[in-house]
């Protein structure tokens, strides 16, 4: 049997928000399977695994200010790469820096979203990334 969860993997160096992101994902019930890098390039190695056909999600979520490979250079790496260009990128980041987001939008991020301050913002944050995920018709089924 197939498992047909939504996946999402979600490089975010800061723990209290991939905690925040993860509760709030996890109270809408939607079924989805969360994916977790500490960097950019743990994200690049978790969609480098080469087993079942490699890890495809259906979207990714970068934080810009991580340590390692930022999330501008983790972007340029993903849309260079045949499997993973067409998957969706979103951009979640504390940056309210226009420069830095039309930098990320002419990478290929498909949205920018700042980082909400309290549970319900990320609550909201959660339903935008699950409605975006059901709009995009490059979802990947496995």
């Amino acid at each position: 049997m197939e498992n047909t969860a939504l996946k999402i993997l979600v490089a975010d160096d800061d723990a209290d928000d991939r905690a925040i992101l993860q509760d709030a994902m996890a109270e809408l019930e939607a079924g989805q399977v969360l994916c977790f890098a500490q960097n950019g390039e743990d994200a690049l190695r978790i969609l480098g695994r080469d087993f079942n056909g490699g890890y495809k999600p259906a979207l990714i979520i970068l934080d810009l200010n991580m340590p390692k490979l930022n999330g501008t250079e983790t972007l340029r790496h993903i849309k260079n790469d045949d499997r993973y260009k067409t998957v969706p990128v979103i951009i979640y980041s504390t940056s309210l820096n226009p420069m830095e987001k039309e930098k990320c939008m002419l990478l290929g991020a498909h949205s920018y979203i700042t980082k909400p301050v309290t549970f319900k913002e990320s609550m909201d944050t959660a339903r935008s990334f699950l409605a975006f995920c059901e709009k995009s018709p490059t979802v990947p089924t496995n």
